[in-house]
C-alpha cells in the first residue's frame, strides 16, 4: 500500500537551472550550434583503445586502486613542462588535477567565498560559472567586455569607489582571459598589467580560466595572469578542448596554501587515477604539438567559414568579433531584439544557439540583444546551412515584431 509523500524542503542555496541553448533538442538532423563541443572526428580514438589497454595490461591492479599508479605522477610532470609555454612555471605539488576545468571554478569558490562575499565577474560570462558562485550566495558583480577583453578600468573606478565607501572588496575576480567564453575576446596586454596591479594593490585573487589558450588561430602570444602575480592567481586549464572531454580531466595551478586547502575539499582523494593512467600512455606516444597544429587548422577554418556565413546571411543586422582562437561567436543585434523570442522558432527550424542572458548575472535585464554560436562542434556545411536557418528565424521574428508596432 503507497501513501503520498509529503514535499520535501531542499537547499534553498540551490538555484534552478533552466535548458541552455536547446540542448534537449535529440533530432538527428539538427545543427547544435549551441554545443560548446570539441570535434569528435579529432579524438585521437586509436591511440586512447591503446593507452587504454596498456594501462590494464601493465598497471591494471594499481591504477584501479584508489591510489593509482605511475601515470597520476607523468600527468603532473607533463602539465608541469606545457605550463612553461604560458611562463608558468610550478613545482608538481602547486597542481592540482581536478574534473575539468569547472570543479577548479568549484573548489575555487567554497575557499574563498562564504555567503555574500563579493565575487567580480565579466559581462558576459560563463554560465556554470555563475551557477558556481549563485549556490554559494556570493554577491555577484559583472564589468562589461569590449574588444580588448573586460573593461578594467571600469574595475579599477569600482575598487577606487569600495576603498572610499567602506564597501567591500571582492575575494576574486573570474575571468576567461583569453579567446574569452562567449565573447571571443582577448584581454590585451596592457589590461593583463593593469589587472594584475589592482589585485596586488587591492589583495583579491583572480581566478584565471585559460581552457581555449592552446586553440591559437593567430600566432600571436599572450603572457597568463598567473606569469605575471603567482601569489594572487588561481589558474585553470583542461584536457577537454584538447584531447576530449570526456576524459574529464582538468587542472588547477595556485600557491601551496589554496592547494592545501583544495586537497581538503577533494573529499574522493585523487582524481580519476585509471583515466590519468590512460592520458599518461597516451601522451607518452602521442605526436602532441602536430595534433594541436592539426585542432588550430580545423578550427580557424570553422571559425572563418561561420564568420562568411554570418557576413552573407544577416549582412548589417549584427556585429561581431572574429576570434583569435577558441570555440564561439558572440553575435550583438540592436538593441530592440530579444534574441530569446526567437530561440524556439530556430530550434524548430533545426538550429540552435544559446541566447544572451544566460551569460549575465541578472538574466532578465542583461544580453537579451546577444546569442552565442559554437563552430567547432558541427562540419562545414552544417554551419553554413545552420547559420542559415538561424537568420530565416531572426528575419521571420523581425517581421512579425514591426508587424505588431
Amino acid at each position: 500500500m503507497s501513501t503520498e509523500l509529503e514535499p520535501f524542503s531542499f537547499a534553498k542555496r540551490i538555484p534552478t537551472t533552466p535548458s541552455i541553448g536547446s540542448t534537449t533538442v535529440t533530432k538527428p538532423d539538427h545543427i547544435h550550434l549551441s554545443f560548446g563541443f570539441a570535434a569528435p572526428h579529432l579524438f585521437p580514438i586509436e591511440l586512447l583503445s591503446y593507452a587504454a589497454a596498456e594501462a590494464v595490461t601493465q598497471q591494471g591492479r594499481k591504477a584501479l586502486q584508489y591510489s593509482g599508479a605511475p601515470g597520476p605522477g607523468k600527468v603532473l610532470a607533463w602539465i608541469q613542462n606545457r605550463s612553461k609555454l604560458n611562463d608558468i612555471h610550478v613545482d608538481t605539488d602547486q597542481i592540482l588535477v581536478t574534473y575539468g576545468s569547472t570543479q577548479g571554478i568549484d573548489l575555487t569558490t567554497r575557499i574563498l567565498v562564504e555567503p555574500g562575499d563579493h565575487v567580480w565577474v565579466e559581462a558576459p560570462s560563463f554560465f556554470s560559472a555563475l551557477q558556481a558562485f549563485r549556490v554559494a550566495e556570493a554577491t555577484i558583480t559583472s564589468f562589461p567586455i569590449d574588444e580588448n577583453g573586460v573593461r578594467v578600468d571600469l574595475i579599477e573606478e569600482a575598487l577606487i569607489d569600495a576603498r572610499s565607501n567602506g564597501k567591500r572588496i571582492p575575494k576574486f575576480l573570474y575571468t576567461m582571459p583569453t579567446y574569452h567564453n562567449p565573447g571571443g575576446v582577448t584581454l590585451s596586454i596592457p589590461r593583463r598589467k593593469q589587472l594584475v596591479r589592482l589585485a596586488r594593490e587591492y589583495n583579491f585573487f583572480i581566478l584565471e580560466d585559460d581552457a581555449y589558450s592552446e586553440l591559437n588561430f593567430s600566432g600571436k602570444r599572450y603572457p597568463s595572469l598567473y606569469s605575471l602575480f603567482p601569489e594572487r592567481v588561481i589558474y585553470l586549464n583542461t584536457f577537454s578542448k584538447i584531447i576530449a572531454p570526456g576524459l574529464r580531466l582538468g587542472w588547477l595551478i595556485a600557491d601551496k596554501s589554496i592547494l592545501t586547502k583544495a586537497r581538503l575539499l577533494n573529499l574522493g582523494g585523487s582524481i580519476g587515477v585509471f583515466t590519468q593512467e590512460i592520458v599518461a600512455k597516451l601522451l607518452d606516444e602521442f605526436p602532441f604539438q602536430p595534433h594541436i597544429e592539426s585542432l588550430i587548422a580545423h578550427y580557424r577554418r570553422q571559425s572563418d567559414v561561420m564568420a562568411d556565413a554570418i557576413r552573407t546571411d544577416f549582412g548589417d543586422h549584427v556585429t561581431f568579433h572574429q576570434p583569435e582562437g577558441g570555440f564561439y561567436i558572440w553575435l550583438r543585434f540592436q538593441d530592440h531584439v530579444n534574441t530569446t523570442e526567437f530561440l524556439q522558432d530556430a530550434a524548430d527550424r533545426g538550429v540552435s544557439f544559446v541566447d544572451g542572458r544566460s551569460f549575465y548575472v541578472n538574466a532578465e535585464a542583461e544580453g537579451h540583444s546577444y546569442l552565442r554560436l559554437c563552430f567547432s562542434y558541427v562540419s562545414e556545411d552544417q554551419i553554413v546551412r545552420g547559420v542559415q536557418k538561424l537568420a530565416d528565424a531572426y528575419f521571420a521574428y523581425l517581421s512579425k515584431t514591426m508587424s505588431s508596432t
